[in-house]
């Protein structure tokens, strides 16, 4: 199902997130899809995530569907130029994929593999605008698509950007090119949170917002020094450091829990990154109070 259905169904939808292995075994991808899967109205397929070769998103996102899993399939424009991309649309909606997440994706210097050629021929506006064409039923040349594909296109958004009005004018360009829902980079401050979307709920389009629990007081640090657009404020790198570590899984729970409260009411829904900690996205719905899907 669409995820622009499920939000005029219910008005507001959870989303997780797997990250395929690195090898052929989609199996773990699998496993972490089907604890989530009661809890969370679709599940985000990660397309190489940071520049690691993986095994693909389309195939483990085929692979979620055929366990009645609803899959969004990310799609990443580092790797493949425009003929690849549209041909990858193409194959997601003949694998009856709908919900695409288009996006521009990380620079290959930060993987596995800092010597591979860049592509990049198409951004994720760019990329955008393709998939909506394809829909229309044109390819980028303008060449006929018969039939054409049924797709629900997503992109990304970081609402803690240093510059708060460039992320509004490229939300607004994504629109423009075709973008029916935004899920967010990991937003850490519910009031920085709230002054993004005083500007982007003039655009009508519905904002998922992106929690990733916490592991550590390393990982928090991490984050902060190394995320552009993420600002963990100290208390919480603090209470993760004084928690014992036999504990963290439940302190992290509450975090989570408590940013999903403080910041319910400005979105339209939760995206859900557990980076393989999949056991605590019930857990965290739950003590947030929202609805299970179903």
């Amino acid at each position: 199902m669409k995820l622009t259905t499920r939000l005029a169904d219910r008005g507001f939808v959870v989303t997780g997130e797997v990250g395929p292995a690195k090898g052929a075994d989609a199996s773990e991808a699998l496993q972490g899809a089907s604890v989530m899967a009661g809890t969370v109205d679709a599940v985000n397929v990660t397309d190489s995530q940071s520049a690691v070769m993986r095994l693909g998103s389309l195939a483990v996102a085929h692979l979620l569907k055929g366990e009645g899993i609803e899959p969004v399939f990310q799609l990443t424009c580092r790797d493949r130029n425009r003929i690849a991309l549209q041909s990858d649309l193409l194959s997601a909606a003949a694998l009856g994929i709908e919900n695409v997440l288009c996006v521009t994706g990380d620079h290959m210097v930060l993987g596995d593999h800092p010597e591979a050629k860049k592509v990049f021929d198409l951004d994720s506006v760019q990329l955008l605008a393709a998939a909506r064409g394809l829909t229309e039923g044109r390819d980028l040349a303008g060449h006929d698509i018969d039939p054409a594909p049924s797709l629900c296109l997503g992109a990304v958004v970081n609402p803690g950007s240093d510059d708060l009005e460039m992320q509004l004018i490229k939300m607004r360009k994504k629109i423009d090119a075709g973008a029916e829902f935004f899920q967010t980079q990991a937003v850490f401050d519910p009031d920085s949170f709230s002054r993004f979307m005083d500007g982007a709920t003039r655009f009508g389009v519905p904002v998922l917002v992106g929690i990733v629990p916490l592991k550590s007081a390393a990982m928090a640090t991490y984050m902060n020094e190394h995320i552009a657009g993420v600002s963990i404020p100290d208390p919480m790198v603090d209470r993760m450091r004084d928690t014992p570590k036999a504990d963290r899984k439940k302190v992290s729970i509450e975090i989570a829990a408590d940013l999903i409260r403080r910041m319910v009411d400005a979105c339209q829904g939760v995206h859900l990154m557990p980076l393989g900690w999949d056991d605590v996205v019930a857990p965290i719905v739950e003590s947030a109070g929202l609805e299970i899907a179903g």
